[in-house]
C-alpha cells in the first residue's frame, strides 16, 4: 500500500514531537527527583531523629509526681 508522502511527514513530524515531550517529561521528574532528594537530606541533617532515630528525648518510665501511687 503507497502512502502519501505528506501523510508520511504528518507522522513523523507527531512521533517526533511526542518523543520530545516525553525527554522533557522525563527531564522534569528527574530534576523534581533529585530536588526533593536534597531538601529530605538537608531536614535529616537539621533533625538528626527522623526515620526512626531516637534522639534521646523519650520520657522515662518512672511514675510522675503527678500521678499518685496506687
Amino acid at each position: 500500500m503507497m502512502m502519501h508522502p505528506d501523510l508520511l511527514l504528518a507522522q513523523a513530524n507527531d512521533r517526533r514531537r511526542e518523543l520530545i515531550a516525553e525527554a522533557d517529561q522525563e527531564r522534569l521528574l528527574n530534576i523534581a527527583r533529585l530536588a526533593r532528594r536534597a531538601r529530605r537530606a538537608r531536614q535529616a541533617k537539621q533533625d538528626p531523629a527522623a526515620r526512626g532515630r531516637p534522639a534521646g528525648t523519650l520520657a522515662s518510665c518512672e511514675p510522675s509526681a503527678a500521678v499518685p501511687a496506687r
